[in-house]
């Protein structure tokens, strides 16, 4: 099959590999249909995630159909299209068992495109099948449901969740991308009382003004001092980090008001200053977190019941063997006003499986 490996930072490919075989008893080989480019993929190229090997398919979100399943999965069987989730959960660690998923210690978390293949090629095989994919209902489409995979439940599960957004809230979301559009979009589930978008982008600003910011401002125009003009001079009641740059979250710290919650979501690949001489008596909460996936259930419901605004944030579709070309255009998002990134369409429909034998069933 064809796959983008990475090959090192800076460097991947769009070649030939080997299809994926069942492993474990546990496992699923989905056939991929929609696939998208996270802003964590281009963090792993920078190399600011060292973990990933060279020769590691990158990609931790598809939708597809599933073609072979292993001997223990219960819950999909071939022909069942459904959403791979970015994070994988064995069920019965000490995390799992606190729907912790993130945090998996039994062999899974995040680990598709990071530690083991993942979904940005024609097959990937899903560990731990029965708690890491969900089975779609018809009237989600294939667009819409791959947003699902990370960016919704990451901006609702690190962003919402995590910053206690409640009635009546400031928030302001650092970073108008496709997690920050998905922290307004989900913040508005609990009627915030305002919501104040920060990026350099107008695009992005537009964006988000088109999925429910009260207010956007650039983050070379003094965002600080128009937060501080929003709320009298106390400061935002939350905070989200949606970008991942010390900047961002330095600025974070400075606009949240005294007994203010900052969450921060973005990926960091350098420290950032934590000024405790300033925040040491303002009583700040600040959390950070990776996505658990607990929420996927409830997310989809209510993207299939129309509550879940997602259609806007798809701006660009690929075939799958565009997947460079995809990728120049994401990452070049300034320019070209990308948000979501689509891939699907012409694929070969045979599975070569190599001949590994199946470890014992667990009990």
């Amino acid at each position: 099959m064809k796959a983008l490996v990475f090959q090192g930072p800076g460097q991947t490919s769009w070649q030939d590999v080997p299809d994926p075989g069942i492993k474990d008893a546990a496992d699923v080989i989905v056939r991929v249909d929609a696939v998208t480019i996270c802003g964590t993929d281009l963090h792993i190229i920078k190399g600011d995630v060292p973990d990933v090997a060279p020769g590691t398919v990158l990609g931790h979100e598809a939708v597809g159909e599933v073609m072979e399943t292993g001997g223990d999965v219960r819950t999909v069987r071939p022909g069942d299209r459904v959403l791979v989730s970015c994070i994988a959960a064995c069920g019965r660690c000490r995390f799992c068992r606190e729907n912790r998923y993130g945090q998996c210690r039994g062999g899974g978390g995040w680990i598709l495109g990071h530690l083991v293949d993942g979904t940005q090629a024609e097959y990937v095989r899903v560990p731990f099948a029965d708690l890491s994919v969900h089975p779609l209902p018809s009237q989600v489409d294939n667009d819409d449901a791959v947003l699902l995979a990370d960016i919704f439940p990451t901006a609702y599960e690190v962003g919402v969740v995590n910053g206690h957004v409640r009635p009546g809230d400031t928030l302001v979301v650092v970073g108008a991308g496709p997690i920050g559009l998905a922290v307004i979009a989900t913040a508005r589930l609990y009627t915030p009382g305002r919501i104040i978008a920060v990026d350099l982008a107008a695009s992005r600003l537009t964006a988000a003004r088109a999925v429910g910011a009260d207010a956007t401002v650039s983050a070379e125009e003094e965002p600080e001092r128009l937060v501080e003009d929003l709320t009298d001079g106390l400061g935002a009641d939350v905070v989200v980090e949606a970008v991942g740059v010390p900047e961002a979250f330095e600025m974070c710290t400075r606009m949240v008001r005294p007994g203010g919650r900052v969450a921060n979501v973005g990926v960091h690949g350098k420290p950032a200053a934590l000024h405790l001489e300033d925040l040491w008596i303002k009583d700040v909460t600040i959390t950070t977190g990776l996505v658990d996936t607990h929420s996927t259930p409830l997310l989809l419901r209510m993207m299939a019941a129309g509550r879940l605004p997602a259609s806007g944030l798809v701006t660009h579709r690929f075939e799958l063997g565009q997947m460079e070309e995809a990728y120049d255009v994401f990452s070049r998002a300034a320019d070209t006003g990308a948000l979501k990134v689509v891939l699907g369409g012409p694929r070969h429909d045979t599975v070569d499986r190599p001949a590994e034998p199946l470890s014992p069933p667990r009990v």
